[in-house]
């Protein structure tokens, strides 16, 4: 006797994950201010078959700084969120590694980094844990801000750093069916 076995969607692994609400904080340490601002906002997805991923960060999403005004010069003087809102990071995981097994994971994420409408190649070390129902990820990385033609006026340079510590931390679920 031959049988058929048949699995239903929810029995089947999902290779996609998602992610809604990532948590991105900066660290602008000059001189003469020191300026913090994080989002909750960070999405994306990334596809445990190719290891490939792509996520996406609202500018204007970004609270906290020292004043309501320093927020307006920054969404309006430094970053033009007007006209570039979102940040991406698109490209793939180097390391070829079974994602699918339980597990703590040092990788590297390769890809374009677009900040203020420049896309730089970037590689980011990324730990990674794999859970039975979740995936955590955080890294820390530094953004210079000539590499994204991102100017600050001499009268201010003392108060906005050249080099931004970005940290990020976000938990990716599977793909709901």
């Amino acid at each position: 006797m031959s049988g058929v076995f048949v699995l239903t969607s929810e029995q089947i692994p999902s290779s996609i994950y998602t992610c809604q609400n990532g948590n991105v904080k900066f660290l602008s340490d000059a001189p003469l201010e020191m300026i913090k601002a994080e989002s909750s906002k960070l999405s994306g997805v990334l596809n445990l078959s190719d290891r490939s991923f792509t996520f996406s960060l609202p500018i204007k999403s970004f609270e906290g700084f020292n004043s309501s005004l320093q927020r307006v010069h920054f969404n309006e003087d430094y970053m033009e969120s007007e006209l570039y809102p979102n940040s991406t990071f698109k490209g793939k995981i180097i390391e070829e590694i079974d994602l699918s097994k339980l597990g703590k994971y040092q990788v590297r994420a390769k890809g374009k980094i677009n900040i203020h409408g420049v896309e730089n190649d970037r590689i980011i070390k990324v730990s990674l844990v794999v859970g039975s129902s979740k995936m955590d990820a955080n890294a820390e990385f530094t953004v210079f801000l000539e590499d994204y033609n991102i100017t600050i006026p001499s009268i201010v340079n003392q108060k906005i750093a050249e080099e931004i510590k970005v940290s990020i931390n976000l938990t990716l679920v599977p793909l709901k069916k």
